[in-house]
């Protein structure tokens, strides 16, 4: 998958592929946050973006399904179309980019997105489904798919030619209801951690009287419609923030369920309560509470430290969220840790990318950097590197392929903003100029302040 971002905040024109583990990295104000906003509204809305037919004309189908009641999807054609619906879904989100950055129409007047997808990596589900849409009480559409069937079946149930649905609005659902299906198989369910999540986490009882204020609105409102409300009550906050806000607010009822990780893989959670230092828990009407190792302490969210709240929202996701397939966005992982965590982290985003999550980060860290270089490197058959892993205490399943990772830098000296896709091997890992550079200074600063008086 392919990304392309024209005028969209400090990025000129950038172009990007998503890999297994993507890192976005270079100095403040470069646009990595707006390319992680961008991509992560894209992922969250891309569905409800299917608004017009574009060229596809199933003509047998629909002419079977009107005629006898049922009808097959020819899938292969929209497969061989999915360019052009794909095209016309980016150029409906890029004229909501407003939207999803809380901001003015203006400032995006101009800005564009794009993504392209290999058509080989479409598949359409092997397994049964159906999709049933209903009108009224008389009439039901289905599209389904039985495990014998090659295609997907639509049938048309209705009572009497009176009810009877248009041709057009049929179309229209169809061509939606087949369109999801085909691409939710190359874009990733997708999860965001902001940078703003440390604050998400203490304005519960804030969050709740906006919810109060909105319930009396609508009573006074009835006319309007529920969603404008909503959308008036959160239009000042990005989407990844006010997707925050939520998953804040619904910590009680999202405890209750069960994540892959928590069920098949614990000792990865384990890891990353050695992160967190201690345990969180959702308590109903009260919020989550955190739980220090080894004390008999429980804090909330207001009393707990600025490290503890960040990786409060990361908690949950793995422990009741998180599915193979899904894509793990966060906002710079090192908010508030120390250089040790920040290599834990590190390691566990190699182990959740072994395991079929995909992840995607921005960050100004060199030791995330390092450590997934370490990652990297280990991962050769190689005696002395075999000993190394050995006595760092790097376990097998956190060693990485280099040809699941995707590095960019946004560098702040070129004349076009934009981002340069950097190098990377099983042998150096990672090469990143902007990070060698500054190091590369300071080693020289360190060297003149110790050895200088000897010149």
């Amino acid at each position: 998958m392919r990304i392309k971002i024209k005028n969209l905040g400090a990025l000129d024109d950038a172009e990007f592929k998503l890999g297994d583990l993507t890192i976005l990295c270079g100095e403040n104000n470069t646009g990595k946050t707006y390319a992680t906003y961008a991509l992560h509204g894209f992922l969250a809305r891309w569905r409800r973006l299917i608004r017009t037919r574009t060229t596809i004309k199933d003509e047998s189908c629909i002419t079977s399904l009107m005629r006898n009641g049922t009808g097959n999807v020819d899938v292969e054609i929209y497969r061989e179309k999915i360019d052009t619906i794909l095209k016309n879904i980016c150029k409906n989100y890029s004229k909501t980019l407003s939207q999803i950055f809380a901001s003015s129409e203006d400032k995006f007047a101009n800005s564009k997105f794009g993504i392209s997808i290999d058509r080989k990596d479409i598949s359409f589900p092997s397994h049964p489904f159906e999709r049933r849409f209903r009108f009224g009480e008389s009439i039901r559409l289905s599209i389904s798919k039985s495990k014998a069937d090659a295609m997907p079946q639509v049938s048309l149930v209705q009572i009497d030619d009176e009810s009877k649905i248009p041709q057009d609005q049929i179309e229209r659902i169809v061509h939606r209801t087949v369109t999801r299906i085909l691409l939710d198989s190359v874009f990733p369910r997708v999860f965001i951690a902001s940078a703003e999540r440390t604050g998400a986490t203490i304005f519960r009882k804030e969050l709740d009287f906006a919810r109060n204020r909105l319930l009396e609105k609508m009573n006074i409102e009835e006319k309007k419609d529920p969603i404008e409300l909503l959308h008036d009550t959160y239009e000042d906050y990005p989407l990844p923030v006010v997707d925050n806000l939520d998953f804040t607010r619904d910590v009680e009822s999202i405890s209750k369920k069960e994540s892959f990780l928590s069920r098949d893989h614990p000792d990865v959670l384990k890891d990353f309560a050695n992160i967190t230092g201690g345990t969180y828990k959702a308590f109903e009407n009260q919020g989550v509470f955190y739980k220090p190792k080894d004390k008999s302490l429980r804090l909330s969210m207001v009393e707990s430290s600025s490290s503890v709240r960040s990786l409060m929202i990361i908690d949950f996701y793995l422990r009741h969220v998180a599915k193979k397939g899904d894509l793990l966005m966060i906002d710079e992982p090192e908010l508030n840790l120390h250089p040790e965590n920040q290599r834990r982290i590190a390691r566990l985003f190699a182990r959740l990318v072994n395991l079929g999550v995909k992840v995607f980060i921005t960050t100004h860290s060199d030791y995330i950097i390092k450590e997934l270089n370490a990652l990297i490197m280990l991962n050769q058959d190689k005696k002395y590197l075999k000993k190394i892993q050995k006595e760092g205490g790097f376990k097998d399943e956190e060693l990485l392929s280099s040809e699941k990772v995707k590095v960019y830098e946004a560098p702040s000296k070129s004349e076009s903003k934009t981002l340069v896709p950097a190098s990377i091997t099983q042998e150096q890992g990672i090469e990143l100029v902007s990070f060698d550079e500054t190091i590369g200074k300071m080693n020289e600063i360190q060297e003149a302040i110790v050895w200088g008086e000897d010149e």
